[in-house]
């Protein structure tokens, strides 16, 4: 599926948390076409008219499913361009969106027992996912969803909707401050030769919990990342 630029509105924004933002896209020129798992480009620049050259942007997973006439995207203010869209985007606001890009949930994956192990804001293109009828495809999917603490968790409503597409779902939110970090070494014990294994959040941690779940034995092809940072 090659990539379209969409002129975009802002129809909806909501801060769960002080500097945490999810954002809700509708495009004014043909419907948003991608496939659960993909990334966008957003570019805020005003002057931007679509022909000229790309201009400076950054990547996002879609939250939203590929079925919604929206676009949804959570992010969290770190650094200039965030700030930016902190500072610009308003209901109302024209933006452009660049998609899609990636093959997370495309590449060949057991849909079996399939693990996806996600940090933070990393959980965003699961719920792409899960919150879609491609979903029901997936016999006992398990996540574990760290967060640092539990005011962090701002998915409830996301895995609700996902475990009435999918009942079979079994979800683990993970805190910090509670519980400390994930224990990949646990996840692993309760995988098999043939699981699955997805991965999203801080490059850092996937990049630690790929190569640990490798020198542990999981076959290279069984581990998925979501790693376009």
């Amino acid at each position: 599926m090659l990539a379209k630029k969409y002129r975009s509105t802002v129809v909806a924004i909501t801060s769960p948390l002080q500097g945490i933002y999810t954002v809700e896209f509708s495009s004014e020129n043909g419907n948003y076409k991608y496939y659960p798992g993909q990334f966008l480009h957003i570019a805020i620049d005003q002057d931007y008219d679509g022909s000229s050259q790309w201009p400076d942007s950054r990547c996002f997973s879609m939250q939203s499913n590929p079925n919604e006439e929206t676009i949804k995207i959570t992010y969290a203010v770190k650094g200039v361009f965030t700030r930016q869209m902190e500072e610009q985007l308003k209901v109302g606001s024209e933006v452009w969106l660049k998609l899609p890009y990636g093959d997370l949930f495309t590449q060949p994956h057991n849909k079996t027992n399939t693990v996806f192990i996600a940090g933070g804001t990393g959980i965003t293109p699961f719920l792409s996912l899960f919150t879609g009828i491609s979903f029901a495809n997936y016999i006992n999917p398990v996540v574990y969803a760290g967060f640092r603490n539990r005011e962090l968790n701002i998915y409830e409503s996301e895995i609700e909707s996902a475990r009435v597409i999918n009942p079979s779902l079994l979800f683990h939110p993970i805190y910090q401050d509670e519980q400390g970090i994930i224990d990949i070494d646990s996840i692993k014990h309760n995988t098999t030769d043939d699981t699955s294994i997805y991965i999203s959040g801080p490059p850092v941690m996937i990049k630690l919990f790929k190569q640990s779940l490798i020198q542990k034995g999981v076959p290279a092809g069984n581990v998925l990342t979501d790693d376009w940072e």
